[in-house]
């Protein structure tokens, strides 16, 4: 017997519905992430695509996420190069000093490739007037190669590859936590562009505080050889005189920063001290060979480095330290040159001496000390 008529229109209709609902819920679920997108490449948080839109602040504070945007996109013809020690330094006071627009290029271990590597981010768009390079020790004995991939870094934000972009452009995290608080900062607070990075506010810089994080080494070991690090010095210096060989318009002011007097204590018991004297006379020499080149050392300054109630632990100094070394520089105070460089240098080291034999004893005396094995 055949269908009636009826019967095959309900059938038809009951196979439609179906395919108009997967219809519409497929232009729903497309026309939300193509919502998604767009609301995330406006506001761009980490800066990926292009500089704040909608007169909004540029609220840099997440570095592995936001200095590579910030480096390829942004405005400026002034560098500040370095490691955690440099975040605290404001913008503002670099562009009065010396008249010009600066932002930071900082990495937390401040490895030499890793800040070369930002380096070439900035001349790929950007000619730059001046590279502020702050030279921590490790650096100069770290492997001459980079550390993001390795160290977890969100690569989709460094490479060119847009494919991998959904990883940004569909983030929860970057749609509900990174742009409300861009929002929140840009337009609600007194956030302080020239203030990026900066970590101080949440720090208490203090003689107590820095001799509970410094942890020292109970046994002194022998000291090493000063050519120790030899293959990785070399490395660090090649990358280092490249950028300076390849950018002659650029001045370049390198810095050794003004580490504590508990840093060259934990370097003379590590048995590193003469290592890291040995690299940094030959970065210096090598570095000095250029026009474009100034270098400064901040270390062998015994009111500041003596002076705990400047530091947080061992190595971090506050804010008014930066902005010290940035006025010294201005004055031309502390700096290196072909002739003196030894001797400021094996100044430092005799220095460190009278740290090790006399300085820190009042410190023992009081046990004031914490030792690695407790």
């Amino acid at each position: 017997m055949s269908k009636k008529v009826s019967d095959i229109k309900t059938s038809h209709t009951n196979t439609v519905a179906p395919q108009k609902f997967l219809k519409r819920l497929l232009i729903g679920i497309l026309t939300l992430c193509l919502l998604i997108a767009a609301v995330v490449y406006a506001f761009d948080p980490f800066y990926h695509y292009h500089k704040p839109w909608f007169g909004m602040k540029a609220v840099l504070s997440d570095k592995e996420y936001q200095c590579i945007g910030s480096l390829r996109n942004f405005d400026y013809d002034a560098l500040i190069v370095g490691s955690s020690v440099t975040e605290n330094n404001n913008n503002g006071w670099y562009n009065d000093a010396y008249g010009c627009t600066t932002i930071k290029a900082v990495r937390s271990y401040g490895a030499t490739a890793d800040l070369c590597y930002l380096l070439d981010a900035a001349f790929e768009k950007h000619t730059l007037k001046h590279v502020f390079y702050n030279i921590d020790p490790s650096s100069l004995s770290a492997d001459p190669v980079t550390t993001y991939k390795s160290t977890g870094c969100p690569m989709y934000l460094y490479d060119h590859n847009p494919f991998n972009d959904v990883q940004y452009l569909f983030n929860k995290d970057v749609l509900l936590k990174k742009i409300p608080y861009e929002i929140v900062n840009s337009w609600f607070s007194d956030y302080d562009e020239n203030e990026s990075y900066n970590w101080a506010k949440w720090k208490t810089f203090n003689h107590q505080s820095a001799l509970g994080l410094y942890f020292r080494q109970k046994d002194v070991t022998p000291m090493m050889p000063e050519n120790t690090y030899k293959s990785q010095l070399e490395g660090n210096i090649s990358l280092l005189t490249a950028e300076v060989a390849a950018h002659p318009d650029t001045q370049f002011h390198f810095f050794f920063p003004a580490y504590s007097m508990l840093w060259w204590d934990g370097s003379y018991r590590t048995g590193i001290r003469n290592a890291c004297i040995y690299n940094e006379k030959e970065t210096v020499k090598a570095l000095l060979a250029y026009d474009n080149v100034e270098i400064y050392c901040f270390q062998n300054v015994p009111d500041i480095i003596t002076n705990l109630d400047n530091y947080m632990d061992s190595i971090h100094f506050s804010p008014e330290i930066n902005k010290w070394m940035l006025d010294q520089m201005v004055s031309g105070n502390y700096r290196l040159t072909k002739d003196n460089y030894v001797e400021k240098l094996d100044e430092m080291s005799d220095f460190s001496d009278e740290i090790v034999n006399r300085l820190i004893r009042p410190y023992e005396e009081q046990n004031l000390l914490t030792y690695e094995s407790n």
